[in-house]
């Protein structure tokens, strides 16, 4: 190359891998961990409505959205940051929080985007391998905490492996967890969790100043292809990751829709109760073949495939179905339409 050089770490860092998306085959993509559902004719119509205005830019701060947002949680507008995407606010939370070489602890394997942002802030991740069941490690995550720590991730329910953190191992690692360490608990699939001893990261929240919930519209929302994420923090932080933040980070459109979902929320949770009926039925399934299976409260199974990954991938395809493929660890498959998780079925037990 011989024009500028990118950053050393910009050419080192993997690229994100995004879901196989379907060609003229047809097959069921079962490998972003979408909704299966379109969106609500009310939020189309909402969306509409505000593509008329496409020639102005959005409020900064999407302030209506903000606003909605706090009133559902329970809090004040200072404690919402809204985002394009919860990936994108997570970014800003290291940015606001990480100067190079500081560390960010982690789970791995969890959230590929992790790393990702981490490296590009120039920070150092510290990856702390999940159990045998998919679950945090929290002791051995508290134990990696050193000086130079300024942020730890914890992913519940964790992605790709499913399982949600307890309240009680929760309750004990920010007990373990110095003060000036800023805890961010991803909570993009929280909507499915069914699991009652699982964590409450609001209650987290309202108790310690160093924790930060990441929620996002994407997945129980079904507005994946209009980001819009947001963090839910202490004022203070919050003014943090407002400074970094982009500046008109959710569009108008994004903004409508978000809006639109919060009124509609029961028909919406009507939705997630389906997709969840739906996970629990293919969870059984795969454990009735003999699949040792963690216990997933998102929208996703986790199936531990080793060196067969890339193989059995290719083969799911050749049936139809889209997955996410961790070359060498195991297999994705997000929760689809009934007949999209009866042929997961059907495939899966050819793979016995």
């Amino acid at each position: 190359m011989t024009g500028p050089a990118p950053r050393r770490v910009v050419q080192q860092i993997p690229a994100y891998v995004p879901g196989a998306r379907p060609g003229a085959d047809g097959a069921y993509k079962l490998s972003s961990n979408e909704n299966p559902f379109p969106p609500l004719d009310g939020v189309r119509e909402a969306v509409a409505r505000a593509s008329a205005d496409l020639n102005r830019y959005p409020d900064m701060y999407a302030s209506d959205l903000v606003a909605a947002l706090a009133a559902r949680h329970g809090l004040e507008p200072a404690w919402v940051v809204a985002g394009c995407g919860s990936v994108a606010v997570l970014a800003h939370v290291l940015e606001a929080f990480c100067d190079a070489g500081d560390e960010v602890v982690h789970a791995w394997r969890s959230f590929e985007a992790y790393p990702i942002a981490v490296s590009l802030q120039g920070a150092v991740g510290v990856r702390v391998p999940v159990d045998a069941a998919g679950r945090h490690d929290l002791p051995a995550m508290a134990a990696a905490v050193g000086p130079r720590t300024r942020v730890v991730l914890v992913c519940t329910p964790n992605n790709p492996t499913g399982p949600a953190v307890h309240a009680d191992e929760l309750e004990a690692f920010l007990d373990a967890v110095p003060r000036d360490v800023l805890v961010v608990l991803d909570e993009a699939y929280v909507e499915f969790v069914r699991d009652a001893d699982a964590a409450d990261g609001l209650a987290a929240l309202r108790a310690r100043e160093n924790v930060v919930v990441l929620r996002t519209f994407s997945k129980a929302y079904g507005l994946a292809g209009l980001r819009v994420g947001y963090a839910l923090a202490h004022p203070d932080v919050a003014a943090a990751i407002r400074t970094a933040a982009t500046p008109f980070g959710v569009n108008q459109l994004a903004e409508a829709a978000a809006l639109a979902s919060l009124e509609a929320e029961p028909a919406l949770a009507e939705r997630v109760a389906a997709v969840v009926a739906e996970r629990e039925r293919v969870l059984a399934g795969l454990r009735a073949q003999g699949w040792d299976v963690p216990e997933s409260q998102a929208n996703f199974v986790w199936l531990a495939t080793g060196e067969r990954t890339v193989d059995l991938a290719a083969d799911a395809r050749a049936h139809g179905l889209l997955v996410r493929p961790f070359a060498g660890e195991g297999i994705r498959i997000s929760i689809g339409e009934p007949a999209a998780n009866d042929r997961v079925l059907e495939v899966a037990a050819t793979w016995r």
